[in-house]
This record gives structure tokens, sequence and C-alpha cells, in this order.
């Protein structure tokens, strides 16, 4: 353990430059004390590394040392060639440069290693997109990339979801984050963060003007926040349905999204009870997809809704076609 801390430490400090031990500390979940043993350590073993006191100190490699890190375990080899969908690095441009570094880091990897990680490769992919999750709009991240890696304001014409107009709006980016198939601009605005969908961005024009982050506060902080203020979000509405166990798989798949816990299945019954949580209470509508095959048991107004979407579509198909 102490030997792959001492080489997680050499990485970080050839990566980073000068890095706050309490930083090492918590990226590596030991105490600032055991920080600062290791780093004795490696200094007995030969590595020109110092640390400096003060506000603005930290743990640093001596200017111009780097080393060639070979030991890559057989585990190690593998996890690299477990990768995203290929759509995710399309989208930056950067599917020519994935190819040309797995090739170089195959070259690199210990000659016993090579075999697993090039099977591991042919029968192991990772496809983030859902299922049935529609055509999606085509995406242009070259101007966010472009703001993101030059630390540069942005200036964007975003369309809100239900909105037909687009607002405009002067943020500070963060980075872009790729969920479940979906790019989302994070950035602050007015000095809290704000989660921007990338395909309603309608217009993006990088400012003069350098970036204003919160001091401390890096991509990762900020996409926590948001996450769970979307995951926890309690302006919505939580319906309680059954589902006739044939068209249960099929439910798990479209409702996915909403499920607020796993379906009561006791493998048995004929109907399975599940709980969904919806942002508004019209989006219940989405259940009208199953017809007679999934009740609404609550609330009544979840019910309701229904029943009107029903007697609506009901009375549009009474009348004559086109009349």
């Amino acid at each position: 353990m102490k030997s792959d801390r001492l080489l997680s430490i050499l990485l970080l400090l050839q990566t980073r430059g000068r890095v706050p031990a309490p930083e090492l500390a918590d990226r590596l979940e030991v105490s600032v004390r055991t920080i600062y043993r290791d780093i004795e350590a490696l200094s007995a073993s030969g590595v020109p590394v110092y640390a400096e006191r003060g506000r603005h100190g930290g743990i640093e490699l001596l200017a111009g040392f780097r080393t060639d890190v070979t030991g890559l375990t057989a585990d190690e080899s593998r996890a690299l060639f477990i990768l995203a969908a290929q759509g995710a690095h399309a989208a930056l441009g950067l599917d020519a440069a994935l190819g040309s570094a797995l090739r170089k880091v195959m070259a690199a990897l210990p000659a016993p290693h090579r075999p697993a990680a090039e099977v591991t490769s042919r029968r192991i992919l990772v496809d983030a997109t859902r299922w049935k999750s529609g055509p999606q709009q085509a995406v242009d991240l070259e101007v966010l990339q472009d703001a993101v890696f030059s630390d540069r304001r942005l200036k964007l014409r975003y369309r809100h979801s239900g909105e037909r107009e687009p607002r405009t709006y002067t943020v500070d980016p963060y980075g872009l984050v790729s969920k479940a198939g979906v790019w989302y601009l994070v950035a602050d605005r007015r000095g809290a963060p704000q989660l921007f969908r990338a395909d309603r961005i309608r217009s993006a024009r990088p400012l003069e003007e350098p970036v204003r982050r919160r001091p401390g506060v890096e991509l990762a902080d900020a996409w926590e926040v948001l996450r769970r203020q979307v995951e926890e979000w309690e302006g919505g509405i939580e319906v309680t349905v059954r589902v006739r166990r044939e068209r249960l798989d099929m439910f798990r798949r479209v409702a996915a999204a909403h499920l607020a816990a796993p379906p009561d299945d006791d493998g048995e019954s004929e109907w399975v009870t599940a709980r969904l949580a919806y942002p508004v209470l019209g989006a219940v509508r989405q259940l009208l997809a199953f017809s007679d095959r999934v009740e609404v048991l609550g609330p009544p107004e979840a019910r309701a809704e229904l029943l009107a979407a029903v007697r609506s579509v009901t009375a549009l198909y009474q009348e004559a076609p086109g009349s």
C-alpha cells in the first residue's frame, strides 16, 4: 500500500507541479503527517522532492526532474483499455488522438500484460448512451472547449426547456461533463453554479475577460453540487403505480430516469408496485404509453391528470377527420 501511495504522490507532483500537503492527504485518504513521512521516504530514495511552508507553499519536485514509470500491473493495464463510447471522443474531436494514444500505451506496456490488454479492448465496451433516447441534436463543442481551456468568460444564448426564445447569459465556465451521452457545460452565473445542456446552447462567444471562478472550486466540486440538486430536487411530484408483470422490463427501461426506488417485485404477483418522481405533474402523461398495463394509484391529482388527458384524446377522435 505504501509503495502504491509513493508512486501516486510522485505522479501527482510530476503532473501538477506544487501541491499542498492537505490536498495530497485528501486525495490519497491519509493524514497530512503520513504525507510528510512519505515525502521523507521519497527523498531518502533519491527523488528530489521538497516542501515549502506558508500560505502559498506545498510539496514540489525539483524543476526538470522526470521519471518514467513502467511498472503497471496487469489490472492497471487492462483498466486503461476499458473506455467509454467513441461518441464522447468524437464530440471533442479526439477520435484520432485516442486511437494513437492507445497504440502508444500498448507499445509501452510490459510485454506480459499486452495480450490481456488487447483482449480487454475487444471484449469490454462501455456505451454511455441510454436505450431509446431518440436522436440527439448535433452539438458543436469547439467554442465551449476553447473557453474552458483558455480560462475565458462565455456569453451564451440559451433556450430553456419549455421556452421558445433563448436567453442571454454571461457565465464563468468550469468545464464540460458528459452524462449518459448528453453534454453539459458547468459554469458559475453571478457566483452560483448552473448547468447548461450543450444542445440547447444556440450560440456561444468567448469574451476577452478572464474567467472568475470561486477560489478552491474545481469542476468535480461544482458538478457534485449540481448533480445533487437535480437528484434531490423537491419541487416535483412522487407517483405510486402498479405495473403488469409482462410489461415490467419495458417499464423499467422507459421510466428509468424517473424511478424513485426499485420496483417492489416479489417475483410472483401479477402486478408490481413502483414509485416514480416527476419534475411537474404533466409529466405523468408519459405513462399513457402503457395503456391499461400501468395504473397510477396516487396521488389523486396524478390520476386526475391522466383522466383529463384520456378525455381530451377521446374527444379528439370522436370528431370527424379534418373537421
